[in-house]
């Protein structure tokens, strides 16, 4: 193949700008600089194919013809209007060419009518506007043109014109090797889409005795790609709205393309409410508006809100929930703590398990709740500042020692199960969340206990009067003994005023003296004390105590009797008649007078 004669002379090739150019040129070629030594190092990896490159070439060109065309490339537009996404320029041709708004700093911000720009030729868009590059790129036109270019590691523009043995040939003056491992595409597929097409490239391999050129078009891509990265990490700013489609989902959020560059959506910020997993909520591809809650440059790390273009639920709960309010919530997790219950979207608030029952010591919150439950809560407090609530479930319910003292008076009778056996007495629940306390000197009166085991037992359903009430400490007072009749009071329920009894003088109480009528039952005679010896004596001189028990048990049960009768004065250890003047059963006091 002979060398391949351009139109034009080799020192058209693009020189670097005067001074007067450099003001119009904002593209800066530091990335394909280093491209280009990328491209050199990687050159090595393609050895192989690039030495058998000029058998591939002559096989090709047996098969394949090529007539060289003029190439449009290194020409100036001049900028004729700006919208929205593109800026329009003319570049000579009857048709205006474009460049993307993101191609130029700052978003073409201090871009105007008029300006001008080396510009390359891309190719033409869906629209028929030719697409241009702001990229300086060389029009070789001979080999001395060509190895100006691989000197300076300049890029190069050429056109795809078949797919050979290993990768694509290119035209790029002349025919130019591109092996399929630079050629920036995946597969044949995408190989066979190139031809045709024209490409920027970097000459990394020239040999001109044998004809032999070898580009990358891959290291031209990535640099592109590198730049647009950092145009557009520089346009970034904090509180931004974007658009991005979501790229992967991780267990902590999910990856969002913002164009060239991905953002970092926290599974913290997808909702107000909570989100368990990212894919409860998203799916690859989606389309989402977003806001920037920072962008570094440097670090290339953005993060992204989804949840901050939603009003902020706590805003409003100041203006919606008081302290003392009844609401009505979803229990939404469960932990040994507490359960967290959902007011509405955005909304939780924590039932400590303290707050969870008048009636027993939750142990935990499974014991009562299970997530979806629906439940009505007491707002206990609010901390807008934590974004924190604190609601009672019990509160809801009543508490049911708030009228303790007027529903369990003293005096009144309750009945109801031993829930459990202290060494000091036993507890017995009468209603609902209110327990009562049964002292061990309280449960029996006819004798000492140990143990309240010794008379109870757990479970066992007994009454029990009240003794006292005390809703501050939640204590009740309760007591068995005093429903169990004493004596007393069957011997005053079973006598009346007149009626004659025996009984014994058991001692003297000042003026009068006191007689015991029965066991347990007491009574006063007021009559005056008189000098009299004791009516029945032992012959030793003492009182014959087992003649005196069996005679008074005959006379108790007889009502009657008629020991010692007369008008013999009253002494101690006498049994004699007595009749009964007064009965007080209110007081549970009996006198007596001798009969």
């Amino acid at each position: 193949m002979g060398k391949w004669n351009g139109m034009m002379p080799a020192d058209n090739f693009l020189a670097p700008p005067t001074p007067a150019d450099e003001s119009s040129q904002p593209v800066d070629q530091t990335p394909l600089t280093i491209a280009a030594e990328a491209a050199a190092a990687s050159t090595a990896e393609d050895t192989e194919s690039m030495e058998s490159f000029p058998e591939l070439l002559a096989e090709f060109q047996r098969t394949h013809s090529h007539q060289a065309e003029g190439n449009p490339q290194g020409k100036s537009g001049t900028v004729v209007k700006i919208d929205a996404e593109f800026v329009y320029l003319d570049f000579g041709y009857k048709t205006e060419g474009v460049v993307l708004r993101t191609a130029f700093p700052n978003n073409a911000d201090g871009v105007a009518v008029g300006d001008k720009f080396p510009v390359t030729l891309k190719g033409r868009n869906e629209e028929g506007y030719y697409e241009l590059s702001l990229l300086r790129v060389a029009q070789p036109k001979d080999w001395s043109t060509l190895e100006e270019a691989f000197e300076h590691k300049a890029p190069v523009s050429g056109t795809v014109t078949g797919v050979v043995k290993g990768g694509l040939t290119v035209d790029i003056g002349v025919r130019a090797f591109l092996p399929a491992s630079r050629s920036g595409v995946r597969d044949a597929a995408e190989m066979e889409k190139l031809v045709g097409q024209e490409i920027t490239c970097l000459i990394t391999k020239l040999d001109v005795d044998d004809e032999d050129a070898v580009v990358d078009r891959r290291v031209i891509s990535e640099a592109q790609a590198k730049e647009a990265q950092q145009r557009r990490y520089a346009e970034l700013r904090e509180g931004d709205l974007v658009t991005g489609t979501v790229r992967s989902l991780m267990s902590y959020g999910a990856f969002v393309d913002l164009g060239g560059v991905d953002g970092m959506l926290h599974i913290s910020d997808i909702a107000w409410t909570r989100v368990n997993a990212p894919e409860d909520v998203l799916t690859v591809g989606q389309e989402l508006q977003l806001k920037v809650l920072k962008a570094d440059p440097e670090s290339k790390r953005i993060s992204l809100g989804l949840k901050q273009l939603a009003p902020e639920p706590w805003d409003s709960v100041e203006s919606k929930y008081k302290t003392g309010q009844r609401v009505t919530g979803t229990v939404k997790r469960l932990m040994d703590f507490g359960a967290f219950v959902e007011l509405e979207p955005g909304i939780e608030g924590l039932v400590h398990v303290s707050e969870m029952s008048w009636v027993k010591k939750v142990r935990k919150p499974s014991d009562l709740l299970k997530e979806g439950d629906s439940v009505e809560v007491v707002v206990l407090s609010i901390d807008l500042a934590a974004r924190r609530m604190s609601l009672g479930l019990k509160q809801a319910l009543g508490d049911p020692w708030a009228d303790a003292a007027q529903r369990f008076a003293a005096g009144s009778v309750v009945e109801g199960p031993v829930t459990r056996l202290m060494k000091f007495g036993a507890f017995v629940e009468f209603a609902e969340g209110v327990e009562g306390l049964i002292h061990i000197s309280e449960i029996v009166a006819d004798r000492r206990l140990n143990h309240p085991q010794d008379a109870l037992r757990v479970g066992e359903v007994v009454k029990a009067q009240v003794l006292g009430v005390d809703t501050e400490k939640r204590q009740i007072k309760l007591s068995i003994k005093q429903l169990i009749p004493s004596s007393l009071k069957e011997y005053l329920e079973e006598h009346n005023e007149g009626d004659v009894v025996s009984g014994r003088v058991v001692e003297q109480a000042g003026d009068g003296f006191v007689v015991e009528l029965g066991e347990g039952v007491r009574a006063t005679c007021k009559e005056g004390v008189k000098p009299a010896d004791s009516a029945s004596t032992s012959s030793s001189g003492g009182l014959d105590l087992s003649s005196l028990t069996s005679m008074l048990n005959a006379k108790w049960k007889s009502g009657a009797g008629s020991a010692s009768q007369g008008s013999e004065a009253l002494g101690v250890g006498q049994v004699r008649s007595f009749k009964l003047v007064k009965l007080d059963r209110e007081a549970e006091t009996i006198e007596v007078k001798t009969a």
